[in-house]
């Protein structure tokens, strides 16, 4: 017997879970202890009293009081030794649909409104076989793995095309523990969000910097978008010998066989990638959906362009519908990847399936060669008065590309009594730079204020009129986030 796998996000709040497996219509939830303790306490929301609860502790005695249906996952394990034993083979054969159902995952994506979506055998398998074909994957590869493994990206990407591929597989113990890992691990590939990779970026080049005689520090520097100086050493323009010692270095502290960094959930700043081609280290982006198995499109080890999301995958069609006059329009995407539907939801699924054309959502261009370049959402496109469109992200790209802004949110705000939409920014300021910047330990509010309206002032300059920012708010914290650590477009982010 084989069935469904619902994979769930152990930070969601029990709420969520519980509400997933009522929708999922779930007969066993596999977990520990600490995810089912939250669970037990509000068992009478179960719609399913005869559920079976499986779990990874070995101490399931005092757990019986909350739940009668609960088993040890030992308890298997040994019963399939048995079976193995006795020459059991009802395994093998198991006949298997490549066109049902047998992967339900839950997405909010950055909008809220989870959605099941369905996946068949076909949609994963074919994701990795056309990934393997445009990306070198060695069997001497070892893949270190840091994202969650209940997300597509990380789950076929990271577990599935490696072990199809006979490369190995090391786990990270903890976000804490990344660096310590890679020098235990030695990886040749790092799958990773932006996010990650831009820290990694900012502390090795804040290494760098500190490392470097003055004299190459002048010639080598560069200059953020405001005109502030920052850490970031044009590495290029170091004489060879120095290149030399700080590109061997920098691969050492990687663990010394990095060769490539895959990276998706969320828009990569081609200048970072630019500055790891330096280091010799190969930065490939691509963009994908849950929907979509997830991969779409990419930059491979043939074709790369740093300021694009890549070509489509091998057996993926994808076109832009109803482009405007700069030729920026919602992305279609069509091929064997693509989901069977939405859950329990054809009004939904019939929102975004058209003649075998997925409508993502998402807003993008296509090139005279074929690559695809990410704008943003169609939900989240700002809309004037008199009918600009203003792209959020553009703008998110050059406030974060100030040092001194940590993150950025920006939207469309509507006066009482006025009918035009205004863009207005919530920024999340980089203290430890601003510290540096001013040569203070504890900068005043008032000072942030004036340092952050300076850069702000400077990323309109750089804007056209009808997409300036007119008012900005500083947040104290940072901004809530999805597990492939995107913004959230939605709920307490939006409050202002």
């Amino acid at each position: 017997m084989y069935g469904i796998v619902v994979p769930i996000d152990k930070e969601l709040h029990s709420e969520d879970v519980i509400n997933f497996i009522n929708i999922s219509e779930s007969d066993c939830v596999l977990g520990d202890d600490k995810n089912f303790e939250q669970i037990f306490q509000n068992k009478n929301l179960l719609n399913n009293s005869n559920i079976l609860f499986v779990s990874f502790d070995n101490n399931i005695s005092e757990k019986k009081d909350y739940f009668k249906n609960i088993v040890n996952f030992a308890d298997f394990k040994k019963e399939g030794a048995e079976l193995h034993a006795s020459s059991d083979d009802s395994f093998d054969k198991i006949k298997v649909d490549p066109d049902e159902m047998r992967i339900l995952l839950f997405t909010s994506g950055t909008t809220g409104n989870a959605k099941g979506v369905c996946l068949s055998h076909r949609n994963i398998c074919s994701n990795i076989l056309s990934t393997y074909g445009i990306v070198k994957v060695k069997r001497s590869d070892l893949f270190f793995s840091i994202l969650p493994l209940h997300h597509t990206y990380e789950c076929t990407l990271g577990f599935l095309l490696p072990i199809y591929s006979g490369a190995s597989i090391a786990y990270c113990e903890g976000l804490r523990y990344i660096l310590k890992n890679i020098n235990e691990y030695h990886p040749s590939v790092i799958l990773c969000v932006p996010l990650l990779l831009e820290n990694v970026h900012k502390n090795i080049f804040k290494s760098i910097a500190k490392s470097l005689p003055e004299k190459y520090l002048k010639n080598s520097s560069k200059t953020s978008s405001d005109g502030i100086e920052d850490n970031h050493i044009d590495v290029s323009k170091l004489p060879f010998l120095v290149r030399s010692v700080v590109i061997s270095k920098v691969k050492n502290s990687l663990g010394g066989r990095l060769r490539v960094f895959i990276v998706g959930a969320a828009n990569m700043n081609p200048n970072i990638i630019k500055d790891f081609d330096k280091l010799h280290l190969n930065v490939l982006q691509g963009y994908g959906l849950t929907e979509c198995s997830p991969l779409v499109v990419g930059n491979t080890d043939f074709f790369k362009k740093d300021d694009s999301a890549g070509l489509p995958i091998p057996n993926v069609d994808v076109k832009i519908d109803n482009p405007n006059d700069s030729g920026v329009g919602e992305i279609l995407v069509k091929g064997p990847n693509v989901m069977l539907g939405y859950y329990n939801m054809p009004d939904e699924t019939a929102k975004v399936m058209e003649n075998g054309w997925f409508h993502t959502g998402d807003l993008g261009s296509i090139d005279n060669n074929g690559y695809l370049y990410i704008t943003g959402r169609c939900k989240s496109v700002i809309v004037t008065k008199n009918g600009k469109n203003i792209y959020p992200e553009e703008v998110e790209y050059y406030l974060n590309d100030s040092p001194l802004i940590s993150e950025a949110l920006v939207l469309g705000i509507q006066k009482e009594n006025d009918d035009e939409i205004y863009v207005n920014a919530q920024i999340f300021p980089n203290i430890e730079a601003i510290s540096e910047y001013l040569k203070e330990s504890v900068p005043t509010k008032d000072e942030i204020k004036k340092i952050i309206s300076d850069v702000v002032a400077s990323v309109n300059s750089k804007l056209p009129n009808y997409k300036h920012i007119k008012n900005f708010i500083i947040r104290d914290k940072e901004f809530e986030k999805t597990t492939t650590q995107k913004i959230k477009r939605y709920g307490n982010n939006m409050k202002i």
